[in-house]
């Protein structure tokens, strides 16, 4: 039976409600939806979808580093915009993160996201 474990790293931003960054089950890494705050200063990036976007992708990364995954061994992803006018800008930096073989994925628009910000991902990895 595959185990469940709690994933948190100080270089991603706290979680700021009762859910925990990332929960590691068996072969699968879930890592919570992330928005664009810098995890060394706490600010949030608005008004800027790439820039958010980079940051959004960067804290995903650290989280998969923080356990030993990589970006290639994401499976699936969830974007979450503020603004679908925003999908190709936010897409032309997604794309610099998902090189070869990027995963399936989910993009829609939601009237709200968490501090107000303009994008949000979530996803989930699979490693050997």
């Amino acid at each position: 039976m595959a185990s469940k474990k709690v994933i948190f790293t100080d270089k991603a931003p706290a979680p700021v409600g009762p859910y925990s960054q990332a929960i590691q089950a068996g072969q699968f890494l879930y890592i919570a939806g992330q928005i664009p705050v810098d995890p060394s200063s706490g600010d949030i990036i608005v008004g800027d979808v790439q820039k958010a976007t980079k940051q959004v992708l960067d804290n995903i990364n650290v989280i998969l580093e923080d356990v030993g995954y990589t970006l290639q061994d994401v499976v699936r992803c969830r974007v979450y915009l503020k603004d679908m006018n925003d999908f190709g800008k936010m897409n032309e930096i997604y794309a610099t993160f998902f090189t070869e073989k990027p995963p399936a994925r989910v993009a829609v628009e939601v009237s709200r996201l968490p501090k107000d910000v303009d994008v949000e991902i979530s996803a989930i990895a699979w490693k050997e």
